[in-house]
């Protein structure tokens, strides 16, 4: 069930990203066999490297983490990489900058609603079901059949923000 109040996957300043890139990865791993889908060495690589931050990143960046690992990739390897990481929900496309970030809600049923930071190019997932319900209901309103729901926003993060005061 949705609670009515925004919340954060990562706000907290108490943030283990050790523990948190574990999660995303043993969260993909049972889902895969739940689903019978294979996440290959390479998928599973691919998944690691995109989790290394919580900043975006593009598929040419991932080629050049990937290419120490594994001399043989190819842009096509990455791509195909990232279409399985999607289709299973583990990582988010973000459009507007062209890159992908890991899903915090991998295995659950959600839209998106994306923070992104101009500063420190982090992004913040985060799921804020009365801004999603009333998105939803103008969209039945205009009788338009949404395929996907993600809302991106640019702008300054909390933390980027309070050191922006410190400084001025």
């Amino acid at each position: 069930m949705r609670s009515s109040s925004s919340s954060s996957a990562h706000a907290s300043a108490k943030h283990d990203h050790t523990q948190c890139v574990s999660a995303a990865l043993d969260t993909a791993e049972q889902l895969c066999v739940v689903r019978g889908v294979q996440l290959t060495p390479i998928r599973l690589q691919v998944l690691k490297l995109i989790w290394e931050s919580h900043q975006a990143v593009k598929a040419y960046e991932l080629l050049d983490r990937l290419k120490p690992l594994k001399q043989e990739a190819k842009p096509a390897t990455i791509y195909r990489a990232l279409d399985f990481l999607i289709e299973q929900g583990l990582i988010h496309r973000i459009e507007s900058l062209n890159a992908f970030i890991g899903c915090h809600y991998s295995g659950q049923q959600h839209e998106q609603l994306l923070l992104i930071c101009k500063e420190c190019h982090e992004v913040e997932e985060r799921s804020a079901p009365a801004v999603m319900d009333a998105l939803s209901s103008e969209i039945d309103q205009a009788g338009f059949i949404a395929h996907s729901k993600a809302i991106e926003i640019h702008g300054i993060c909390a933390k980027c923000s309070k050191e922006t005061e410190a400084q001025g």
